[in-house]
Parts: structure tokens; sequence; C-alpha cells
């Protein structure tokens, strides 16, 4: 099992920068896949930002330009850069790994997430 605990969020005012945090308990070296998604209320949880482990990223296009993620494989952690945040930006953040197990099986995991809030 992977235990995996986002930090970083908080309130911010529009136009504003927060950088979020994501350590797993486990080498992310072992992940293919890692990922951050968010869900805002009333909405479906949706992909933000993921790279693949030979280092293919990926952004939605409201995150295009403003958010990088990045990684520390010698920390184990993943993070996300967010800058000129807006309300629309308002959301709980979560992060997710995705590792190979057996042929035909992935193990998932996810963190708690972390609430960001971008108001004035």
């Amino acid at each position: 099992q992977v235990q995996v605990a986002e930090s970083g969020g908080g309130l911010v005012q529009p136009g504003g920068s927060l950088s979020l945090s994501c350590v797993a308990s486990r080498s992310i070296s072992e992940m293919y896949y890692m990922g951050w998604f968010r869900q805002a209320p009333g909405k479906q949880r949706e992909l933000v930002a993921s790279v693949l482990s030979g280092g293919s990223t990926y952004y939605a296009n409201s995150a295009k330009g403003r958010f990088t993620l990045s990684r520390d494989n010698t920390k184990n952690t993943i993070y996300l850069q967010m800058n000129n945040l807006q309300s629309e930006d308002t959301a709980v953040y979560y992060c997710n790994f995705k590792k190979r197990g057996p042929p035909g099986s992935i193990n998932d995991y996810w963190g708690q997430g972390t609430q960001v809030t971008v108001s004035s």
C-alpha cells in the first residue's frame, strides 16, 4: 500500500499563486503515472495535469500556461505550481499515483485532498 498526502492549499486572492505538494510513502520511481486532479463543489473530479514515468506531460486547457507539474524523485514528491489563480480554480485538489501490478492490474493511490480557495 502507498500512502499519499497533499499539502499547500489555502486561500489566495485572484491573480495569486500557490504551490501544492504531494508526497508518497514509497518511491515514485515505481509509479508509471502521477497526476493532479481537482473537484469543485457540485462538479465531477477532473484531471488538471499529469506526467508519465517517461516524462510525457499533459495539462488541461484550463491549466496550460498557468500551472506547472514537477517532481522530485529523491523526495518522492510531486508538485503543482499554480499561478494567476482565478475563482474557477477553487476546488479540492487531489494527487494520484498509478503503479502497475500483476499483469492486467493497476494500483491506484489517492490522497485526501487539499482545499484551494480563490477569493477576494
